[in-house]
């Protein structure tokens, strides 16, 4: 075999022993994940803004990003619910690079699994103790997400991953919103069936053990623009591209038909000042379209304290090490306008 092991890592269970989660942070989850639910459902007409940076390498800089949201989405609370990005696992596209704290604590050193799990896990809870705010992140590993499960209000399944059938299936064993994005192709047929897969009950393998899981009715699509053959960005987020949506999802067996707008990746083409615009024309097809309203439940966001990205090892706080941000100020006056034209 190819395979060196090299270490066995705790369990779930043990890990979340030794790094538990206080009871009036999990009282405050559960009241959070009741909020966001009732979004996807319809009951609730306030917008979600999933926001924050591409990815969380440092604790330091993320925490004090999430308290910076905290009194904001205080301001914004009748109309909004904000829900910070903690993206503790980096997909990359050929396989190199740095792949989140969740892998790599440091980004300057080499990757420490076990010390992976326990930053992931330390950094969630501070940043639900400092703000008030329970967090997103990204399934990226099914089998990570014992670790986690008691601490997300929010989980989105990325392109290069929801045609797997492992995530489907795991995602269908989740009791929080659950976003499965269009895969890069930008195949809505593809993006739909794992909403259908996630939203029904399933028997198999999990976690080396045999399970059964009911179905997660809270399961909903993500645009995020796609790219052609030809390599070019192709966006989704246009009144066409939803009107399309609506029409597919009114013929396919699903509950609760709800959208993410992803206003970044190939929506923005990486170009992250475009966000604001993007966010803008979204809100705007919402106002003007019944229908649209209806669907499109919220946006995503990066964003970080710093506009823009940099390399590993340049240590400019708050800057993201992945892909390039919309900064604090922006991002704050973004949400206020998101907030203004939610009506």
């Amino acid at each position: 075999m190819s395979f060196s092991y090299l270490k066995q890592l705790p369990s779930p269970d043990a890990i979340k022993e030794q790094y538990p989660l206080p009871k009036e942070l999990a009282d405050l989850k559960s009241k959070r994940d009741q909020m966001i639910s009732d979004v996807i459902t319809g009951k609730d007409d306030r917008f979600l803004v999933i926001i924050g940076p591409c990815s969380a390498d440092n604790e330091e800089a993320v925490c004090d990003y999430v308290s910076r949201l905290a009194p904001v989405a205080e301001k914004v609370k009748d109309r909004l619910i904000l829900i910070p990005r903690i993206y503790t696992n980096k997909p990359r596209t050929t396989g190199e690079g740095y792949k989140g704290i969740a892998s790599q604590p440091d980004p300057e050193k080499k990757p420490d699994m076990l010390a992976g799990l326990i930053a992931m896990r330390n950094m969630h809870i501070r940043a639900i103790k400092e703000s008030g705010l329970t967090c997103a992140d990204e399934m990226l590993y099914p089998e990570n997400w014992g670790y986690v499960e008691d601490l997300l209000s929010y989980v989105a399944i990325g392109a290069r991953s929801v045609e797997d059938q492992h995530h489907r299936l795991t995602v269908s064993g989740f009791d929080v919103a659950s976003g499965m994005k269009n895969p890069t192709s930008g195949d809505f047929t593809v993006m739909l069936n794992s909403v259908y897969a996630a939203q029904h009950p399933h028997h198999f393998v999990y976690g080396g053990y045999e399970v059964e899981t009911n179905g997660n009715p809270l399961t909903h699509v993500i645009l995020r623009g796609a790219v052609s053959k030809h390599g070019n960005t192709v966006q989704n987020y246009h009144y066409e591209d939803i009107m399309r949506l609506i029409d597919r999802y009114q013929k396919i067996d699903l509950v609760n038909p709800a959208a993410i707008i992803d206003a970044n990746h190939s929506n923005s083409g990486k170009k992250y000042e475009e966000q604001v615009r993007i966010v803008k024309e979204v809100m705007h097809n919402r106002r003007i379209s019944p229908e649209i309203h209806k669907m499109i439940k919220g946006v995503m966001i990066e964003s970080y304290i710093e506009p823009g990205a940099q390399k590993v090892g340049e240590h400019i706080y708050g800057k993201s090490i992945t892909d390039p941000c919309l900064g604090w100020e922006a991002s704050e006056q973004l949400i206020y306008d998101i907030a203004e034209k939610n009506i």
